[in-house]
């Protein structure tokens, strides 16, 4: 699978080998990770597509990307999806940026190329939670076309859908 281009950024598709250096911590050979990459969050998707891997096989194109910036390649944090399309089509993503990144936004950048390209992949609903006092990662999904759903004592909950079209 090829990388997923915006005009600043590469999402860069994960292979075992990939999420293997981030579970541990090391970067590859010429791998540029910015200081704090990989996060806890990082650290637990690349667990969890390893996981997948082991047991259902290699989910891509519904795995986790590397945030990569097109100036310098460096890795500046995650996203992804959290698993293949269910039965009705729908899928949850989750995303990162280190703290550096932040505030440019990368994040909402990104997520409009993975939210197009679950569209394009046939996804018809794209879910994403944040924590209720998370005010840039709300702002990040509604920047990029996702609309508040539900909010529980702990999270808002947020979604995109996209209604087939004719002759679909």
């Amino acid at each position: 699978m090829t990388d997923l281009e915006t005009p600043r950024l590469l999402l860069h598709p994960m292979n075992a080998s990939d999420a293997l250096r981030v579970v541990s911590g090391t970067p590859g050979d010429g791998a540029l990770w910015a200081p704090g990459y990989p996060s806890p969050g990082e650290v637990a998707a690349a667990g969890r597509f390893l996981d997948t891997c082991a047991t259902t096989g290699d989910p891509s194109p519904f795995g986790s990307y590397e945030i990569r910036r097109r100036t310098d390649g460096l890795v500046i944090g995650g996203m992804g999806f959290h698993g293949a399309p269910d039965e009705n089509r729908h899928v949850t993503i989750g995303y990162g940026l280190v703290p550096s990144a932040q505030g440019m936004g990368y994040a909402s950048e990104a997520l409009r190329a993975l939210l197009l390209f679950a569209r394009d992949q046939g996804v018809s609903c794209v879910h994403g939670d944040t924590d209720l006092g998370n005010i840039a990662s709300q702002r990040v999904m509604e920047a990029a076309g996702m609309h508040l759903v539900k909010e529980d004592e702990r999270l808002k909950h947020y979604r995109i859908d996209w209604v087939p079209q004719t002759g679909e």
